[in-house]
């Protein structure tokens, strides 16, 4: 037996393979499906099952692909009321693999939908949870992404109740030495307070995750409800494609039309700029959005633009393009993507720089945008009085900023307020809108 772990940075999610005796079962795997190819290759083994803990919100998975061009089947619960070809696998159905087996623990809470996989070693002992989005290291999920999507909704409330009942019936009873392999790490929006590491044990979490020591339901749901972070607009979008089942990857991305460089794109075009901020400010398409290349690029593009709406994206070159559209099928943005070029026709905008000593001198005489989430400033308040409107609500609120004085932008490091200014500077036109960029920093100091 071989349990390989496979960990996207980007969107802090971890996928699995288990091999036994040459087969191999794909426990939640992303939408890119070449990695567990060549695990499968390398190891000599054949794909046989693809195993889905619930219909993922926050990245577009692989399953189909798998069926269609392996022969795998796919296995979840039947609540999904999954559109694609599938086996259901519920509480006790057991799946053998090999020497070791895998069975089905109906684990809700996350998702009314949500199970776990419980694999029994070749002696029959519990030997690993995969516990998808229910049991994180430090955490369990976060219960109000399904209140709207998917085939069975749920209330948050009613969510966070089955949520503290799968801790106690179906968590709690498992031993000790029972790996627990999450499909989520620190950094992930499916959760609050996700640690870094990438296993553990039911004891080690029975010792130190808040969720097996809250001493009853009401404290519990209390718990779980406070504080859980944003919802980005494209996590409904993924549930529902989960649900329906992706196209396949390559097939998919290659369909994205790459425009020649130096081509002028549809004026009012949504414009998504992934080029440095120093060159964006230099010169880009008057409107465009400011969203730099960088290790959560793909979860802010779906946070900033909707599923239904059509982008361009820029970049400063054609390798760089190629990595962007992967990134964007990671979420199942490939199919907004309405062309993809490099150094377009027509960047005429420019940015206004921001004279630091001049904001030292006088702060009263700008008006202060805090993009932060509403924690974050509540949590690490900066400036007294500062307007917070987080960088996801932006474009549909930046009308509410005062225009009559200087538009001052600020995040907690300088890469969503580049993104931010960029938003902004769209919706207001009477006064600069300036970007505090990284010299933030040196306040957030003087704050604590």
């Amino acid at each position: 037996m071989h349990i390989q772990q496979f960990y996207d940075e980007g969107l802090a999610h971890a996928s699995y393979a288990i091999l036994s005796q040459g087969k191999i079962a794909l426990v939640d795997p992303g939408r890119n499906p070449q990695l567990y190819r060549d695990f499968a290759q390398a190891q000599g083994g054949q794909i046989v099952a693809v195993i889905e803990t619930h219909p993922h919100a926050d990245f577009v998975s692989s399953h189909l692909e798998f069926h269609s061009q392996e022969g795998a089947t796919i296995y979840v619960s039947k609540l999904v009321g999954a559109a694609y070809p599938h086996q259901s696998f519920d509480q006790g159905d057991v799946l053998p693999l090999g020497a070791i087996s895998l069975q089905a623990l109906h684990t809700p809470g996350h998702s009314p939908d949500s199970i776990s996989i419980l694999l029994r070693d070749e002696q029959g002992r519990d030997h690993a949870l995969f516990s998808g989005d229910t049991l994180f290291i430090g955490d369990v999920g976060r219960p109000d992404l399904r209140e709207k999507a998917g085939n069975l909704t749920a209330q948050r409330e009613e969510l966070a109740k089955m949520m503290f009942h799968t801790v106690q019936q179906k968590l709690k009873p498992l031993a000790d030495d029972v790996l627990v392999f999450p499909a989520h790490g620190a950094g992930s929006l499916c959760g609050k307070n996700l640690s870094d590491a990438r296993q553990s044990t039911i004891g080690e979490q029975r010792a130190t995750n808040w969720a097996f020591s809250a001493p009853d339901e009401a404290i519990f749901v209390d718990t779980l409800l406070q504080g859980q972070p944003y919802i980005p607009k494209y996590f409904g979008y993924a549930v529902d494609l989960n649900k329906q089942g992706a196209p396949a990857y390559q097939e998919s991305i290659s369909k994205v039309s790459i425009w020649n460089e130096g081509a002028t794109l549809p004026a009012g075009a949504l414009v998504i700029d992934t080029r440095k901020q120093a060159s964006f400010v230099a010169g880009h398409i008057p409107g465009a959005i400011n969203l730099m290349n960088g290790g959560k690029f793909e979860t802010w593009l779906g946070s900033i633009v909707g599923p239904e709406e059509k982008f361009f994206l820029v970049a400063d070159t054609a390798a760089e393009l190629e990595i962007l559209i992967q990134k964007a099928a990671k979420i199942g943005y490939e199919a907004g993507i309405a062309g993809a070029l490099v150094n377009p026709a027509g960047m005429t905008a420019t940015g206004t720089s921001f004279d630091l000593a001049a904001f030292k001198a006088n702060p009263e005489a700008y008006t202060l945008v805090d993009i932060r989430s509403r924690d974050e400033k509540a949590g690490t308040p900066i400036f007294d009085g500062a307007l917070n409107i987080p960088l996801p609500e932006l474009r549909e609120r930046a009308h509410e900023i005062p225009q009559h004085k200087p538009v001052l932008i600020h995040c907690a490091g300088g890469y969503r307020s580049a993104a931010g200014v960029s938003i902004v500077a769209n919706e207001v036109k009477q006064v600069p809108v300036l970007d505090f960029s990284e010299a933030i920093k040196d306040f957030q100091t003087a704050a604590h």
